[in-house]
């Protein structure tokens, strides 16, 4: 049961029960002036006790006037990291699924057992997820950050279909975070409706959990929710475009910040011209360094009260070490995020905006599961590298509260022997190799790659089976264990076509 544990990543209700390593998994920030001191909720939602710190410790821009219930009109939004808006209300919602176990973070009950309660519940649950209505105690507003989209600078991005509601704290004094995700227009929403479909809602609320389920690090998702209400959209990208359901996601994490978040000093670009739109505000910077650093990582702010610049580069070394860990576990499942942009990291460690993903069937270290990256920039065997890519430009953007050339210093230190150390240590556990860890164990997952690679094998489904290899090298059932093998590997017409060489006719 070891190896097979190590091969799928462990069962979903083990790694539900299993306590988080220290410095892998944030904890949610504390709640400590609430511990201890809730009652039990009279209602399911209404009863949640929401107490908004990121609206207190970061600037909020308050919209310019306009008419009552009009949508946020796109602009750019200097000096502040929030700007207050309304969900825009859909026809009639109506849930179409909760995780339970998400939605237990935030210390809610299980579900009833009577049908007519669980129908008032699901009620509730679509009503306030949905974005008709607030709970009491939320503050709407959605996040001003910037990015870099595969390679180049953007600009101003934002929160264009997310919106946060406030932070949740729980009787067990943890704080959550809850987002609504296509609950309508922002000021970042650019030329978009701020609106999500039925289907790639539904793609986010089951990855989520199931990335969670694999102990992976991520945002969860504790509820979708559909309407009647529409969007055009070109379902099939063939230039047909039709309308579909719109829908949403509740998403709970400890906070959505990003390093695109830091990414709002930056100046004119040199390559796109575009710059951050707060410029020259230094002093926001080291707010929003003091809010994450004292939110979510309360133990560098302890150990480095009196000076800023070692509290500044051991958050950078926290969050390198978090970041190379996490594309570990991805490589380690064979999970490709399709749009890794620096507006997609996150600063707590976390998966975060499951758009374009997939993963591994048959295992190609160049597969790229998402249509908009032709050139291959996210390509699965490049994930490692791009995050480290990323991480560079967190550090340009923590400059000067973190002199660059020491943010530098640290990721040349921290990031490659940190990847190699987890993934190897992962990988040593998928196949088994728990009694002793020798030096030619990374030869071999790297072997075992190549040939899975060349017999076009599928990566998940071999190491479920390398799980039930035959004990002892004379078995009797070897035979029938290296024919299941390699019955799932490719044909050899598959990988004539899969190898074949792809040169534009042109080429000389």
């Amino acid at each position: 049961m070891a190896v097979l544990r190590a091969a799928l990543g462990a069962p979903f209700a083990a790694a539900r029960a299993r306590p988080p390593p220290l410095g892998r998994r944030p904890p949610p920030a504390p709640c400590s002036a609430l511990a201890g001191a809730m009652e039990p909720a009279p209602h399911w939602l209404v009863g949640l006790r929401f107490d908004n710190r990121a609206l207190r410790a970061l600037p909020v821009e308050t919209p310019p006037p306009g008419p009552e219930g009009a949508p946020s009109a796109p602009r750019p939004v200097p000096g502040a990291c929030f700007s207050r808006v309304r969900p825009a209300p859909l026809r009639q919602p109506r849930v179409v699924a909760l995780s339970e176990p998400a939605l237990a973070l935030l210390g809610l009950g299980a579900p009833p057992a009577d049908a007519d309660a669980r129908e008032a519940r699901e009620a509730e649950a679509a009503l306030f997820f949905s974005g008709n209505a607030l709970l009491p105690g939320s503050e709407p507003a959605a996040h001003c950050y910037c990015g870099h989209q595969f390679g180049q600078f953007a600009g101003q991005l934002g929160d264009g279909a997310a919106m946060y509601l406030g932070e949740v704290c729980t009787a067990a004094g943890e704080r959550w975070e809850l987002q609504l995700k296509g609950a309508g227009p922002t000021p970042f929403s650019r030329q978009a409706d701020g609106r999500k479909v039925l289907r790639s809602s539904i793609r986010e609320f089951l990855c989520s959990e199931a990335m969670f389920h694999l102990g992976i690090p991520t945002t969860r998702a504790g509820a979708c929710v559909v309407s009647q209400s529409t969007v055009v959209r070109d379902v099939l990208y063939d230039g047909n475009p039709r309308p579909e359901k719109c829908a949403v996601v509740l998403r709970i994490a400890p906070t959505f910040l990003r390093f695109g978040s830091f990414e709002i000093f930056k100046p004119a670009d040199e390559l796109t011209g575009r710059a951050g739109p707060s410029v020259g505000r230094n002093d926001i910077r080291v707010q929003m360094l003091d809010y994450v650093i004292s939110s979510f990582y309360p133990e560098i702010q302890a150990a480095h009260a009196g000076d800023s610049v070692q509290r500044h580069a051991a958050f950078f070394r926290e969050v390198t070490r978090r970041t190379a860990q996490l594309v570990a576990e991805w490589q380690c499942v064979g999970f490709c995020h399709g749009v890794l942009n620096t507006d997609n990291m996150s600063v707590a460690g976390l998966t975060i905006d499951y758009g374009p993903f997939g993963f591994l069937d048959r295992y190609d270290p160049d597969h790229v599961c998402n249509a908009s990256d032709t050139a291959g920039r996210y390509a699965y065997s490049k994930q490692p590298e791009v995050c480290k890519w990323n991480l560079q430009k967190l550090a340009e953007a923590l400059d000067p509260a973190l002199p660059l050339e020491l943010g530098e210093a640290i990721l040349a230190e921290e990031f490659d022997a940190e990847f190699r150390r987890y993934y190897l240590q992962k990988m040593r556990k998928k196949l088994g190799l728990v009694w002793a860890e020798l030096e030619e164990d990374g030869a071999l997952v790297a072997k075992l790659l190549e040939t899975m690679h060349l017999t076009g094998a599928d990566f998940t489904n071999t190491f479920y089976l390398l799980s039930s290899f035959p004990a002892g090298p004379e078995s009797p059932d070897l035979a029938e264990f290296l024919a299941t093998l390699t019955a799932q590997c490719a044909s050899l017409e598959e990988l004539r076509l899969a190898f074949r060489p792809q040169m534009d006719p042109r080429s000389p």
